[in-house]
């Protein structure tokens, strides 16, 4: 009889969960529909449709650079990090490394520009410098938005990470750069830092790049964490998925191992919903007492 009670409960917290994970999905649907809206007005006004890729990416490091004056604070690190809202109205923040690459990725990739965040790393895989990937012609070119510079060569070629994993060719991109530090090399590099997870992080991380190369080089992932309104719609929807699978095993559980039958206990509430809100029927006697 207790298992019976548990089992229950279970059953009602469970059902709870699942419509407050249904109600957050929605509600971060509409705050990622509300974010898209903001940052496709930003791109239309700063992006040429008809440029190519890039010029597109020019035309957003030129926007980060001239644009026009933007708020101020005095503690920018008290700001949300994740929220392009904010990182684009920021001067502070648009000349911080990890929001400046924020604010290029997601107007980026609203223009249509994949665009994927790039993270430099020391001997401790501790970050050193953010910067962005972006996708010309099936390479993926990094561009420096704090610096608001495309890296190129000495001949003006576009240069990817593996090519600034180069000595010679590091420093002819990265000496033009005023107040450029040269610790921030391309020896080492990441799209997400797993390091940053306590215990488990560094192993996890390493376990990943030995086991699949290629993990978290996708602009997908890189919007999970870019930008929070998209993250929280995928976290809402594992939520809802988590929830909706616990449910089903409860209910199969409770019916081929207890004999009890759930699905009957939410026909029950249908019903007694229904009855609440149900207009009654009154008989001819009651109508005439009621008259």
């Amino acid at each position: 009889m207790k298992r019976h009670s548990v089992l229950q409960t279970l059953w009602y917290l469970v059902n709870g969960m699942l419509l407050a994970s249904i109600v957050f999905l929605l509600y971060s649907i509409a705050w990622e529909h509300s974010t898209r809206q903001y940052l496709r007005g930003f791109s239309d006004a700063i992006v040429p449709a008809s440029a190519s890729q890039e010029q597109k990416a020019e035309a957003i490091l030129s926007w980060m650079e001239h644009g026009p004056s933007r708020r101020a604070t005095s503690v920018p690190g008290a700001l949300p990090q994740r929220d392009p809202e904010e990182t684009l109205n920021y001067q502070a923040l648009l000349r911080i490394c990890g929001t400046a690459t924020n604010a290029f990725v997601n107007l980026a990739n609203n223009s249509g520009l994949p665009a994927r965040r790039l993270i430099l790393l020391d001997k401790n895989l501790e970050a050193t410098h953010v910067v962005a990937e972006v996708q010309f012609r099936k390479r993926w070119v990094v561009v420096d938005p704090s610096f608001r510079a495309i890296l190129r060569d000495a001949n003006g070629r576009l240069l990817t990470a593996n090519d600034l994993r180069d000595p010679q060719v590091f420093t002819q991109a990265t000496g033009k750069l005023a107040g450029y530090n040269p610790s921030y090399s391309y020896e080492q590099t990441t799209n997400l830092r797993w390091a940053r997870v306590p215990l488990i992080g560094k192993g996890l991380q390493n376990l990943m790049n030995h086991r699949f190369p290629t993990w978290d080089d996708s602009v997908f992932l890189t919007l999970l964490v870019e930008r929070e309104s998209y993250g929280a719609v995928a976290l809402a929807l594992l939520l809802v998925v988590f929830f909706y699978l616990t449910r089903v095993f409860l209910l199969r559980y409770g019916e081929r191992r207890l004999g009890l039958s759930l699905s009957r206990l939410r026909w029950r509430l249908i019903e007694a919903g229904g009855a609440f809100f149900r207009r009654p029927k009154w008989t001819s006697a009651e109508r005439r007492i009621k008259r």
